[in-house]
């Protein structure tokens, strides 16, 4: 006897049914990871905007400096222009007080040197290294000044010549001496000179010149 089974078979559906579990975790993942993402992309967003904030407030600060410095030195070149014409003033100022006073403290030096027991005015400390280093350089406090007198004394610019008689070479040296150690004088050339003889005393001298660089 055959016996035909007319109930539905549930078994396939049986089988069917827990296969759509993995689906729906499937998609409970990909939600999830989209509000992950989206709460990560706001996250970052409100840093990077409180950065910007931030990046445009210290702008806001370094621009109100800059232009209060503008502000500051807007009349740079003018108080630059009013400081040189100061500059020059004074320089001119003190080029006419040196002027005034220089060739009085050169003659005074030049007398100076010329008084007996009296010297040239040099740095102490130079004139102590000149005695060790070669005494010969240094001047003689023995010289009788005398023996040497000038009968031209003319500057220009600060360029002096001078001319005169010696009783000798010797004489003339020592006066070239105490002109090169004189703080006063430098560049102290002597030029070409000749004997003479003196037509009251009939004595024979030394006629000399010398030129200098005054300083003062």
């Amino acid at each position: 006897m055959v016996r035909v089974n007319l109930l539905p078979d549930k078994r396939p559906a049986a089988r069917r049914a827990p296969s759509t579990e993995p689906k729906q975790l499937w998609l409970v993942f990909v939600l999830l990871s989209v509000v992950a993402t989206l709460v990560v992309c706001l996250f970052i967003q409100k840093v990077k905007q409180d950065e910007l904030q931030a990046l445009a407030a210290e702008n806001g600060r370094t621009q109100s400096l800059i232009d209060k410095i503008t502000k500051q030195i807007a009349d740079h070149d003018t108080v630059k222009s009013q400081l040189k014409s100061l500059l020059e003033r004074e320089d001119a100022i003190k080029k006419l007080q040196s002027a005034r006073t220089g060739p009085t403290a050169t003659l005074l030096e030049l007398a100076s040197l010329l008084t007996p027991g009296r010297g040239p005015t040099t740095d102490r400390d130079r004139l102590e290294q000149m005695k060790r280093d070669n005494p010969a350089d240094v001047a003689n406090p023995t010289w009788d000044s005398h023996r040497l007198w000038l009968t031209s004394y003319t500057e220009h610019d600060r360029t002096l010549k001078m001319a005169g008689f010696a009783r000798d070479g010797e004489d003339v040296s020592e006066f070239e001496r105490r002109l090169r150690i004189s703080d006063f004088f430098s560049d102290v050339k002597l030029l070409p000179g000749a004997k003479s003889v003196d037509p009251t005393s009939h004595q024979e001298l030394f006629r000399f010149e010398i030129s200098a660089q005054v300083r003062y």
